[in-house]
């Protein structure tokens, strides 16, 4: 998508004020003077070993202009002489939007795959603005250095992307071992060992479209055992932060990616579109850190806990995630080397001692749209199929029961044609009304006593006023209690 040199302004401000921290490394002799941009441009320059990867070849002279999203090679004398067209920085403005869409076809070659030709048309856009005069213009000394900025911090981006690329291989994930993933190795043969082979017991029922999912969105495969570390492949995993499901996402996370949540769904539950979100947040992960061992990091404890720990570092963490090792959260250290301990297993269990049964099989289905509320156990008691079957092929449903809108209900094979001739027959079903009372609080009280008075939960409390700090209750504040379900 093309874009103004005005759009691009602001989006340089932006993402200053955004301020994802770039790779930062030791310090080196700059090669060109687009190297020493880099290093302007960030805390530190690239290693000399790395610098070789992304080096500018300003020796060659010849600029380019974009020819239909691609890089033309134009000559120094046509340069020249849109330089000298007018004197009222007709030539320099010219020069900037080539260098503009240069740009732009540097983008789609990386969305190509091709990372050489996109660090050659950022070279060519970059020669372009080094000739760029601006004298007196504020707009354009201001366009010159948006682009000089997105310029310098692509070719950074890049630079990351040689060593982590998403064509879905493999060697994408380097099965690294070293003392933190044998001792999760251990964790795994040992205390864990049952959590494993259930884990993987269930992931046949999944794992085999959450594959296709993330081969069909270009990323790597091998990410389709995650679940078995977030959530030990349980639909239904719920953990103390109050993440759900498979991929385990808190409500705000789960909403950011397209993940409704009301009275009566909560589409965390749902492995496939919870896998869609989850392949969502993980390409955003992947475009901020750059390597998977980072992103999964990140995925864990979320990117702002990561970014303020990279921000601290005075080395190159894209090409060492073992360096944030000790100075992540314990439990977020730990993710990655027990997802590679997992990897590991699964590619030879039988080295690491384990004899792994055949998984479950996914539960083949049909969908029937449902039009009002119709709870599964009335559906399954008059049908005559399994209430647990349904309940499990729909996971989602909150209450065990069709919404009060149109539903696409996956039932199994076979049933859909009896269903629907028999909804009829079937009551509406109305959900349960809340009974409250109102608690004024009382100096001393905490949450926790007030729930333990009344025999509900403290979440209910929650979820019933809209609390977002629970520590910050007022003495003589006014809380709905919620009691029980009334007909």
């Amino acid at each position: 998508m093309k874009i103004t040199i005005a759009q691009l302004s602001l989006l340089c401000s932006l993402t200053l004020t955004f301020g994802c921290s770039l790779a930062k490394a030791p310090v080196m002799e700059p090669q060109n003077n687009a190297a020493a941009e880099l290093s302007s441009s960030s805390t530190n320059s690239i290693d000399s070993e790395a610098a070789s990867d992304i080096r500018v070849t300003l020796e060659q002279e010849s600029g380019a202009a974009a020819n239909n999203g691609k890089s033309a090679i134009v000559s120094p004398e046509d340069q020249n002489s849109e330089a000298l067209k007018t004197e009222n920085g007709e030539g320099e403005q010219t020069a900037l939007d080539d260098a503009l869409d240069l740009t732009d076809a540097s983008q789609e070659f990386w969305e190509d795959g091709d990372v050489d030709k996109s660090i050659e048309a950022l070279d060519q856009a970059y020669a372009l603005i080094l000739q760029v005069d601006p004298g007196n213009n504020a707009k354009l000394i201001q366009q010159k250095e948006d682009l000089r900025i997105t310029i310098s911090r692509r070719i950074l981006e890049l630079y990351a992307s040689r060593y982590v690329t998403t064509n879905g291989n493999h060697k994408e994930i380097p099965l690294t071992m070293n003392e933190h993933v044998e001792r999760e190795l251990k964790s795994f043969q040992t205390v864990e060992r049952d959590f494993f082979e259930e884990s993987y017991k269930r992931s046949g029922k999944y794992r085999g479209g959450i594959a296709k999912a993330f081969k069909d969105a270009g990323l790597p495969e091998e990410l389709s055992w995650l679940p078995l570390i977030e959530s030990g492949f349980k639909v239904r995993a719920l953990s103390r932060a109050r993440a759900l499901g498979l991929w385990q996402f808190i409500p705000s996370t789960g909403y950011k990616f397209g993940l409704k949540r009301n009275d009566w769904i909560d589409e965390r539950l749902d492995p496939e579109k919870a896998t869609a979100a989850a392949i969502a947040y993980l390409k955003e992960l992947h475009q901020i850190f750059g390597d998977w061992a980072t992103v999964l990091a990140a995925y864990n404890c979320g990117e702002g806990s990561v970014l303020r720990v990279i921000r601290s570092q005075k080395i190159n963490y894209l090409d060492n995630f073992w360096d944030l090792y000790e100075r992540l959260p314990r439990e977020t250290a730990r993710y990655f080397p027990r997802f590679l301990a997992v990897l590991t297993i699964i590619k030879d269990p039988a080295k690491y001692g384990f004899t792994l049964e055949q998984p479950e099989a996914p539960m083949p289905f049909e969908v029937v749209t449902i039009e009002r509320p119709i709870h599964l156990k009335t559906m399954a008691d008059k049908l005559g199929f399994p209430y647990e079957d349904i309940c499990a092929l729909n996971p989602e449903l909150r209450r065990d029961a069709t919404p009060n809108v149109p539903y696409a209900l996956r039932v199994a094979p076979g049933t859909g044609a009896a269903i629907l001739s028999g909804l009829d027959k079937l009551p509406k079903w109305s959900p349960p009304k809340v009974a409250y009372v109102v608690h004024r609080v009382r100096r001393g009280e905490t949450l926790s006593l007030i729930a333990m008075k009344y025999r509900t939960s403290i979440q209910k409390i929650i979820e019933a006023n809209n609390i977002r700090r629970v520590r910050l209750l007022r003495v003589g504040q006014k809380l709905k209690i919620p009691l029980k379900y009334s007909s």
